[in-house]
C-alpha cells in the first residue's frame, strides 16, 4: 500500500483526471505518489505540480540545484519524512557528485549540525531552514538579516523561503496520508528499471 487513503490509477482515470496525471508526470514518464495521493481531487494534484516546479528547479532560480535539493533534504529530516527524503536526497547527492562531500552534508544535516559541514551563505541558509521549519512563528527580521549579511541577496532568499515552505506543505501532505515511495522511481536522475 503506498498511501493510506485511495489512489486512482490511470486506467481507472476520467478524462479530468488524465489531464492532471499528464501534467504530473516525471521526466520517466511515471506519475510519483506524491502527486498521484491528490487522484481523487484534481484539482489539488494541478495547484501541487505547479507549486512544485515553481519552487524547485525553476530555471530562474539563481542557488545552485543541489543547495536546493540539499535544503529540501535538510526541511525533510527535520519533519522525519522518508519520503521526500530518499527523493531529494538522492538528487542532492548525485549533484554534489563527491561521495566523500556528501557523507560528510548528510551525516551533518541528520545530526541536525549543519556547521559540521557547511559555512557562509550555505550555513545561513541551513540555519534558516531550521529555525523556519521547527519554529515558524519565533521567526524575525534579524532572521532573514543575517542571510543578507552572509551575502545572499533578497531574490535567493526568497528562492530558498519558497523551497522551504514547499516542503514542509509536502512533508506534510506525506506523512499525514501515509504516502510511500512503492512503486515510484526514487530520484530523479535515477534511471527507470
Amino acid at each position: 500500500m503506498a498511501a493510506w487513503i485511495k489512489m486512482i490509477q490511470d486506467d481507472e482515470a476520467d478524462e479530468a483526471l488524465l489531464e492532471m496525471l499528464k501534467l504530473a508526470r516525471t521526466p520517466h514518464g511515471t506519475v510519483d505518489n506524491v502527486m498521484r495521493v491528490h487522484s481523487l481531487r484534481p484539482n489539488t494534484m494541478r495547484g501541487h505540480v505547479v507549486l512544485y516546479r515553481a519552487a524547485l528547479h525553476d530555471d530562474t532560480n539563481t542557488l545552485p540545484v543541489w543547495l536546493q535539493e540539499t535544503i529540501s533534504s535538510y526541511v525533510s529530516i527535520l519533519n522525519d519524512c522518508p519520503y521526500s527524503l530518499a527523493n531529494h536526497w538522492a538528487n542532492a547527492r548525485h549533484l554534489i557528485n563527491d561521495p566523500a562531500r556528501a557523507e560528510v552534508i548528510e551525516a551533518a544535516l541528520k545530526a541536525h549540525q549543519p556547521e559540521k559541514a557547511f559555512e557562509g551563505k550555505e550555513l545561513a541558509l541551513m540555519q534558516y531552514a531550521e529555525k523556519l521549519t521547527i519554529a515558524p512563528g519565533k521567526m524575525v527580521k534579524a532572521d532573514v538579516d543575517a542571510l543578507k549579511d552572509a551575502g545572499l541577496d533578497d531574490g535567493e532568499i526568497l528562492e530558498a523561503n519558497q523551497i522551504i515552505g514547499y516542503f514542509n506543505y509536502a512533508n506534510r501532505l506525506l506523512n499525514g496520508l501515509g504516502v510511500t515511495t512503492d512503486g515510484d522511481v526514487v530520484g530523479y536522475y535515477k534511471s527507470p528499471e
